[in-house]
């Protein structure tokens, strides 16, 4: 399957909330759940519209990945830009009916690609310890595994071991 990184926009707010809320119980068997709230309608809408005000302001830079056809298949982010240090995180999640199909590695490597365009010379990320997908997507992609803490998630009191990762471009 052929996939591209789309940038986020107003428009995706209804297909991206379709696509989170089917996917909520699968995200939740390996990361940190977004709390009830989030799956509000409402509420989506005003956490969609601020992360399109913080992509605004050069703070991070969503992408929805799609196939061919244009299907939501998964989401992929840099966030905490800091242009000084030329440093961001990045997230992704991959929807359940797209898992094992390499996804998550080719919308990675895309991404990477973007980085040095918002003057990203450093990449982090961290998953847990038992989403092992993750762990191999980003060893794959050249990232090295820094560190181990555990951490309590802020939407569920869930207590997370995290592995904490980074890749120089």
């Amino acid at each position: 399957m052929n996939v591209f990184i789309d940038r986020l926009n107003e428009e995706d707010a209804k297909e991206l909330y379709t696509f989170e809320c089917k996917n909520r119980a699968f995200f939740e068997q390996t990361i940190a759940g977004r709390g009830d709230d989030y799956y509000n309608v409402d509420t989506f809408e005003i956490r969609h519209r601020d992360l399109l005000k913080e992509q605004e302001a050069a703070t991070c830079s969503c992408y929805l990945i799609k196939e061919d056809a244009g299907t939501i298949v998964g989401r992929i982010n840099l966030v905490d830009i800091d242009p000084i240090n030329g440093t961001a995180y990045v997230g992704y999640r991959i929807g359940e009916a797209f898992t094992k199909k390499g996804i998550a590695n080719e919308a990675l490597q895309l991404l990477i690609k973007l980085a040095p365009e918002m003057k990203v010379t450093q990449l982090h990320a961290k998953t847990t310890n038992v989403n092992i997908a993750s762990q191999r997507v980003l060893a794959k992609n050249g990232f090295e595994r820094m560190s181990v803490s555990e951490e309590m998630s802020e939407d569920t009191s869930q207590k997370l071991t995290l592995y904490h990762y980074r890749k120089n471009l």
